[in-house]
């Protein structure tokens, strides 16, 4: 199986071009936005779109929860694609989803700015920003199912011949998210902090944090997850590896689950305790 990836910042056109890109490498399957599409047709997955949030979104396409990614995995193993074309916003993107979905290494990276002119990027931003507008390349039967209210009008491609007629080779539909879903996700290490600080004190004896520090795990210039470190505070009295094993486990939970980051550890201090 080959790996062929198409990167590009997000509302570039990425989508409305990557049937052009299977034809030519003749490829059979798209990974697209947390969905699987073998022959014009949804095999598995589903699709970032229909999240709520943008959060939820980035997890639902990178296949961070484990149900998801086993789905899409199985369905690979079970259509057995000859090349498969994934679609993200840039490198590390398409490596997570590789990583996630343990495809092999990516072949061939093929950029939004090779096959696309500046004036049509502008305009797919353009389109994006002004109208929320999404494309899935999968005919609107296809989508009927997933997009229940949040079809728009599908987009047929033409290729023009003179004197002869229009030969479709492909329809794209067009789907409008729940959310705005474009520009970077940037998470600061005080709102990590400030969700650390709140899920720690919101456990009945934990009192109070201080010295929370967030570091971030990189391997070969790619992002692996981050690290939490915090002191806190215990009520006297109360079992101390009982309350830091939960509270650990609670913190890495919620703070996976609101940010869609990898925590790979958290460290806690009882640095002192507390009576009431």
């Amino acid at each position: 199986m080959e790996v062929i990836a198409l990167v590009g910042a997000s509302g570039t056109g990425k989508s409305h071009r990557a049937l052009i890109v299977a034809h030519e490498y003749n490829i059979d399957s798209i990974i697209d936005d947390g969905i699987l599409i073998k022959d014009s047709k949804i095999i598995a997955g589903q699709s970032a779109k229909k999240e709520p949030s943008k959060i939820q979104a980035v997890r639902r396409a990178i296949f961070m929860q484990p149900e998801h990614a086993a789905e899409v995995r199985q369905a690979i193993a079970a259509v057995k694609p000859n090349k498969i074309l994934i679609l993200g916003t840039s490198d590390n993107m398409v490596n997570k989803i590789v990583t996630a979905l343990k495809l092999p290494p990516i072949a061939k990276i093929v950029r939004i700015e090779e096959i696309a002119t500046r004036s049509e990027i502008a305009k797919a931003r353009e389109s994006r920003l002004k109208e929320g507008k999404h494309i899935i390349p999968v005919p609107t039967i296809e989508l009927k199912p997933h997009f229940s209210g949040y079809l728009i009008d599908p987009l047929e491609i033409f290729f023009k011949k003179p004197q002869t007629k229009r030969r479709r080779i492909g329809e794209k539909s067009i789907v409008r998210p729940t959310f705005s879903y474009y520009g970077k996700l940037l998470i600061s290490d005080a709102a990590i902090a400030a969700i650390v600080d709140h899920v720690a004190t919101s456990q009945p004896d934990i009192t109070r944090t201080s010295q929370i520090k967030i570091k971030n795990f990189q391997e070969q210039e790619k992002e692996k997850g981050i690290s939490i470190t915090l002191d806190v505070t215990i009520k006297y009295g109360s079992s101390i590896w009982q309350n830091v094993r939960h509270t650990q486990n609670k913190v890495k939970s919620v703070v996976e689950q609101m940010t869609g980051l990898v925590v790979r550890e958290v460290n806690i201090a009882v640095k002192s305790l507390s009576i009431d």
